[in-house]
């Protein structure tokens, strides 16, 4: 197996340099799911491509949502069988052949609170598991289970199981979003695809009507450069609309945010073997298992603030605690919350907003996606779901090369991600890995499942650099050789991204990564080269996010959240 190649300071420097050099087939614009996708999908059809992202990988609505790869069972009542079709063969695609080492399935109980709910939700579970197992994919999960009463109080003795009438039990995935998103890009980047984060786009070079390339800022050092590319592919998500701002005239796309919060608490807290679902007039309530916590989520509201640091006010925290208290028979409280964070969902509109006209009711908007070309030499996408970035991605690149002359459809379907290869094999090696490593066989697991077959990478910086094998300082259940590894093979750049994204510490601890912000930046100051000051720089502005996002989960309304969350903006 040939090393594939990292993300870091050298390689961001020479994807910079190779794409100001000479034109491009293709630009993506945006690094979230869909952006590192469709750079994927380019690469692996023999073009020449690039990617531009202003913030980090993922640093969006890609690192903030449910972490789940799922079929979406709300779609069926609304009777959008295709979507749902098409999601589960993606979620089986992913399980069993891309990203086997990132994806795993995690069962869900959906509590019926009316006897006539046992026909209507199981028939609708049973189509689930019957269009899963239709698939052209395999399955990958067990089929649904009845679970009654007396079973359902053994399973999950924490659930107020008097008030119900059962439940049934399916399986759907889980995925760390933001370990996806910059796995996704590491594959693109060894496959030849040039990608630069802290870039950001300021305007398009034009030929007449045609877009031709990008005016883009390196935020990092300063400099401007232009890249010119045959089609460039805007896939910014919320930022759509901003983009559009920029080539001018009428815009095509009109792209609603809609926040959703989730909440972090220990699994300790909630006795239950499965995760949970139901329904809230709102939107779904989702409680999810996520290692030794849970994830509860999720609120579906109009968002009109700032873009990139959505936050979750009282009113949402309260909000979710209300409706699942509903459920349990001792019920959470704010100091059971171990985490929050707050992402936005693209959604597209039918009608395009009028000035300073008000979102709508953005839970009744579609997830499906939306490509367009509103001038030539751009596409735009919007819309859609984690779950079926790879879908997305390809109808991008389809629709940004329709034009061209021989070139190859899309293989990403066959295209495993790297760390997929071996995974099955160091699994079964566990145990000698561990012996080899002098590390215990939980935290060799612990490895798998984030690196899959690259945990040879991690562990052969342990053999190094012996004291990267010790827990970090703060938050002893990752290692310290993960946080030298974000940066020299995961393209971390600053101290919110190992925190925030390579790792969870900063939902993953009650203190939200404080006491580990100190280790975490000294162990990559020397691989980034930073002085004291700079690593004093990035301690600082962390420690003072994560003030802001507390002081703004206090607020009661968006508008005063919003106002304490951008006290700490992002650092450059």
């Amino acid at each position: 197996m040939t090393t594939p190649l990292a993300l870091n300071p050298a390689s961001r420097a020479a994807a910079l340099g190779s794409m100001a050099s000479g034109e491009l087939d293709v630009l993506v614009v945006g690094g979230g799911v869909v952006g590192a996708g469709a750079a994927l999908d380019a690469v692996t059809r023999g073009l020449r491509v690039g990617l531009l992202e202003q913030r980090d990988l993922a640093s969006g609505t890609s690192s903030r949502s449910s972490k789940l790869v799922h079929g979406g069972l709300r779609y069926l009542e609304m009777f959008d069988f295709a979507l749902v079709k098409e999601a589960l063969e993606e979620r089986g695609l992913l399980l069993t052949r891309l990203a086997p080492h990132l994806v795993r399935p995690v069962p869900f109980l959906y509590p019926l609170h009316k006897a006539w709910e046992r026909p209507y939700v199981g028939s609708g579970i049973a189509l689930y598991d019957v269009m899963a197992m239709t698939g052209r994919q395999d399955m990958g999960v067990p089929k649904h289970k009845h679970v009654f009463r007396k079973q359902l109080a053994r399973i999950a003795p924490d659930l107020r199981t008097e008030d119900l009438h059962g439940a049934v039990r399916y399986y759907d995935c889980q995925v760390d979003d933001a370990r996806l998103v910059m796995t996704i890009a590491r594959t693109a980047a060894d496959h030849g695809a040039q990608i630069a984060t802290r870039t950001k786009v300021t305007g398009f070079l034009r030929d007449g009507d045609r877009v031709v390339g990008v005016v883009a800022r390196d935020l990092e050092n300063g400099v401007d450069l232009e890249i010119r590319a045959r089609s460039v592919i805007n896939a910014a998500g919320v930022w759509t609309d901003a983009v559009q701002e920029l080539i001018g005239g009428e815009a095509t796309l009109d792209v609603a945010a809609s926040k959703g919060i989730h909440l972090v608490v220990q699994r300790q807290r909630i006795r239950s073997e499965c995760g949970f679902i139901t329904k809230t007039e709102k939107s779904v309530l989702f409680v999810i298992p996520w290692g030794a916590f849970w994830i509860i989520g999720t609120t579906d509201t109009p968002w009109t603030h700032d873009l990139a640091h959505p936050a979750a006010s009282r009113a949402d925290i309260d909000y979710l605690l209300g409706h699942v208290n509903t459920l349990l028979k001792d019920p959470l409280d704010h100091d059971d919350v171990v985490g929050v964070y707050a992402g936005l969902r693209p959604l597209l509109k039918p009608v395009r907003r009028k000035q300073g006209q008000e979102g709508g009711d953005t839970s009744k908007l579609s997830r499906e996606h939306t490509v367009t070309s509103p001038v030539p030499g751009l596409v735009l996408i919007a819309g859609g779901k984690l779950t079926t970035y790879r879908v997305m991605a390809r109808d991008a690149v389809d629709h940004a090369l329709r034009d061209a002359d021989r070139v190859p459809p899309s293989i990403t379907e066959r295209v495993p991600l790297v760390g997929a290869w071996a995974y099955e094999a160091r699994t079964n090696q566990r145990v000698a890995l561990s012996r080899a490593s002098g590390l215990d066989v939980g935290r060799i697991d612990h490895l798998l499942g984030r690196y899959g077959g690259l945990i040879d990478e991690v562990l052969d910086l342990v053999r190094e650099h012996p004291e990267l094998g010790r827990p970090l300082e703060g938050a002893e259940h990752y290692l310290a050789a993960e946080v030298a590894y974000a940066v020299t093979h995961e393209g971390a750049r600053h101290l919110d991204d190992v925190l925030t994204r390579r790792t969870r510490i900063s939902i993953e601890t009650f203190d939200r990564g404080l006491h580990a912000a100190r280790p975490a930046a000294e162990l990559m100051a020397s691989a980034l080269g930073w002085d004291q000051a700079r690593l004093d720089d990035e301690v600082d502005h962390y420690l003072r996010r994560v003030e802001a996002e507390r002081q703004s989960q206090l607020m009661p309304t968006d508008h005063e959240a919003d106002e304490a969350r951008v006290r700490a903006p992002d650092i450059v």
